[in-house]
């Protein structure tokens, strides 16, 4: 396996069977290339569209990382990236607001760097409101300022790398400050960060679950600036054992 692509659901039960249908047009057949489902403790009734959807043979690319209990974002991805089989991986959004037509050009593009095992590929997001690319440059340079080095656009999508970097990170964070972590420990570690342009949509269903809203800014802006000043330290929070406590479904069950 080339390629383990890792999506966080949580409550996207609206935005399931499209997501999928995305993915099998990208993905569906190349088996270098897996995608990971991971039901993030959602309680909208996920649970049976998982069944009914990953059960038909056209979604075989696909499998799925239960979390019984929901205890973050952060936490959901770094469950589904503990059961790849990838040597690369990445991880994207379950709302549909990046294409995933764009990991595969992300892919690509890392895949001809002449040392892709020492980069670190992210999303740049191009053509968004005023308001959220002003919301976004704050705290970028906020961030940047804060630990030295050059951070933009922190929570942009995908994020894709080689999976010695994930086996080489040691406390991610459970939540949103899971971006950050990341981007700050492949540029401490030398990594070169590439940056793909990215179209960032609206979301089609569901509820926003990070910085949509107003208040979702003001939660994450106040974790970001807590998690900022702990990295500062030399600290982590929120560390996550090595067996995070989630059971696989799909191909091999």
């Amino acid at each position: 396996m080339k390629l383990s692509l890792i999506v966080p659901c949580y409550n996207e039960k609206p935005n399931l069977p499209r997501l999928l249908e995305r993915f099998r047009t990208v993905v569906g057949s190349r088996p270098d290339v897996e995608v990971i489902l991971v039901d993030n403790g959602s309680t909208d009734g996920s649970a049976e569209v998982f069944a009914e959807e990953l059960a038909k043979p056209q979604n075989r690319f696909a499998r799925m990382v239960r979390v019984p209990v929901n205890r973050g974002y952060g936490f959901g991805i770094t469950s589904g990236l503990r059961a790849v089989r990838g040597e690369f991986l990445g991880w994207t959004h379950a709302d549909l607001q990046t294409d995933p037509n764009d990991l595969m050009v992300g892919f690509d593009k890392l895949q001809a760097e002449p040392d892709a095992e020492h980069c670190f590929l992210r999303g740049r997001r191009i053509g968004r409101n005023f308001f959220d690319a002003l919301f976004t440059g704050g705290m970028s340079l906020v961030a940047s300022a804060a630990l030295g080095t050059w951070l933009n656009d922190i929570n942009a999508q995908p994020k894709m790398f080689h999976r010695s970097f994930f086996e080489s990170l040691t406390t991610p964070p459970d939540d949103f400050a899971l971006d950050l972590y990341v981007l700050y420990s492949a540029k401490k570690a030398g990594l070169k960060v590439i940056e793909l342009p990215v179209v960032f949509a609206k979301r089609e269903a569901g509820e926003a679950k990070g910085g949509g809203s107003l208040r979702g800014k003001y939660k994450l802006t106040k974790r970001t600036f807590r998690y900022i000043l702990a990295l500062r330290r030399g600290l982590s929070l929120n560390p996550i054992p090595v067996k995070a406590r989630a059971v696989v479904h799909g191909r091999g069950d």
